[in-house]
């Protein structure tokens, strides 16, 4: 305000004090208080002898008031002048508002039609808060952090509540952490508030699209593919769905372009080596072939040392081999992702591909049957795995010995092939004698005999179901040449889909990093 309040009294000399004139002007707000001129008139007196000093409540208020004869002009303090045709007592010069108040607007009496000419206040000076920051005031500089991209610093009054603390939006980008606030590990680069004109040293924090700057304050965490079980129910179905779109154009992918991928065969191969060889050209990349007695792993070097080594060449591992413990290794020492393609007890690429062949066959997953007859073996235990996922049942017969060893997911594990095909929509063998079971090949044929699939064992699935086999087959043993190359099977639509598959695989191993 530009006035507190103004009182004129009149005092009689004999009679003792006349009725006070009740008369008390807000001169900035404009409006007449009723009831604080009733309490004022109440509680202040001031007597005909000492007329320039007022006693009462508002003693150090009025303290300093003076008579304004009519005509007179009175600067008080902040050159404010008042006119008034009658007395006027000025009070106290104005100051800010207290605190935790909003500062009345200066010019409420000059809006004001209704008050006289001779009643108007000019302009009060400006407040304190009203003052900006004169420019190169080093004092009055403060650090804020800002996302990189955000190339001004906010402009706002300092009093705005949100401005407590530095300004928090967009700092926090996928995966990177910014430096802890007044920390002096970050790089201070000078920004210009646009709207302000003044320059404020900020805190730069790396950002998503970050141009400059070397590698992420906390790095990407690799993915993995070892088991499957590193698949939730909607990345396999996503990953199933794109491997159909890849299907149809094999080459509409680039994502591996500038990729090396190196694949470590341990083992002979055929559909694995030729569908990830030809799947990461078609994605643009470039795949490394390395057979394991080209390698130093042949002649005792570590596979922790293997890893660190591909790890700062290429862009994935893919590795074929024996003991799960070497994929393990080579991921949990590595820096990038890492694929099993086969393993002693896993096989979950070829399970991707039979899962994408079912889709294909009977346009859905959920609710299916798959029946898997013969040895419990790694593809048994992918198909296990993946199948819970995808909401496939999976039904595992085997003769004694031969079983799928414990955990097996979901899947049924029983003896008799007939209760495992029934009501199956497809019906999966693989070969009786795998790479290293070469010494026990003939106990194992006899034990294996009547898991053989025929037309006779389809005929016990549910009508229309198919035979699957990951190969390589051998007709006259687990499957029978009529149906290895008859219309109930989907084999080699299977193994044409290994490549899609996997190439949808490597899109989200290796495609989004």
């Amino acid at each position: 305000m530009v006035g507190e309040r103004a009182a004129s009294e009149r005092a009689s000399g004999a009679g003792g004090p006349e009725p006070v004139a009740e008369h008390v002007v807000d001169h900035v707000a404009g409006e007449v208080h009723e009831a604080e001129r009733r309490r004022l008139a109440a509680e202040v007196e001031v007597a005909a002898e000492d007329r320039g000093r007022a006693r009462g409540p508002l003693e150090r208020r009025l303290r300093g008031a003076v008579e304004v004869r009519p005509g007179e002009a009175l600067e008080v303090r902040r050159a404010v002048e008042v006119r008034h045709p009658g007395a006027v007592v000025e009070a106290d010069a104005v100051d800010d508002a207290p605190l935790g108040r909003q500062p009345q607007a200066p010019d409420a009496v000059l809006a004001d039609p209704a008050i006289p000419d001779e009643d108007r206040v000019r302009a009060a000076a400006p407040r304190l808060h009203e003052i900006g920051a004169p420019l190169g005031d080093a004092t009055l500089q403060r650090s804020e952090q800002v996302a990189r991209g955000q190339r001004h610093a906010r402009a706002r009054p300092r009093r705005a509540p949100e401005l407590d603390g530095p300004p928090r939006r967009h700092l926090l980008q996928e995966r990177d952490v910014p430096l802890p606030a007044r920390e002096g590990r970050g790089e201070l680069v000078e920004e210009r508030a646009r709207r302000l004109g003044r320059r404020a040293p900020v805190e730069e924090v790396p950002g998503e699209h970050a141009q400059g700057h070397g590698a992420r304050s906390v790095p990407r965490l690799p993915r993995h593919l070892l088991t499957g079980a590193e698949l939730s129910r909607e990345d396999l179905l996503a990953l199933l769905e794109r491997a159909e779109e890849l299907k149809v154009a094999p080459r509409a992918s680039r994502a591996l372009e500038d990729r090396i991928v190196a694949l470590v065969f341990e083992k002979p191969s055929t559909r694995t080596r030729v569908s990830f060889e030809a799947g990461v050209v078609e994605l643009g990349g470039h795949p490394m072939v390395l057979r394991g007695d080209e390698m130093q792993l042949s002649r005792g070097e570590s596979v922790k040392d293997t890893a660190r080594i591909l790890s700062a060449h290429v862009d994935a591992v893919g590795v074929r081999t024996g003991p799960d413990a070497v994929v393990e290794e080579l991921a949990a020492e590595g820096s990038v992702p890492v694929f099993n393609m086969l393993t002693a007890g896993h096989h979950p690429c070829q399970a991707l591909a039979d899962l994408m062949t079912l889709r294909e066959a009977f346009g859905r997953l959920e609710g299916l049957k798959l029946a898997y007859v013969g040895d419990g073996n790694n593809v048994a235990r992918s198909l296990a795995v993946l199948g819970a996922t995808a909401g496939v049942e999976v039904a595992i017969a085997s003769p004694d010995g031969y079983a799928l060893e414990p955990p097996a997911a979901d899947a049924m594990l029983v003896t008799d092939p007939g209760e495992a095909v029934r009501d199956a929509h497809a019906v999966y063998a693989d070969v009786w004698v795998s790479m290293g079971d070469e010494a026990t090949a003939g106990a194992r044929r006899a034990a294996l005999a009547p898991y053989r699939i025929d037309d006779a064992l389809l005929d016990r699935a549910a009508p229309g179901a198919v035979a699957l086999h990951c190969l390589p087959a051998h007709p006259g043993e687990e499957i029978t040449a009529e149906v290895l190359y008859g219309p109930r099977q989907r084999i080699w639509q299977q193994a044409e889909n290994r490549r899609h598959a996997q190439k949808a695989l490597l899109e989200w191993l290796v495609g989004g990093r």
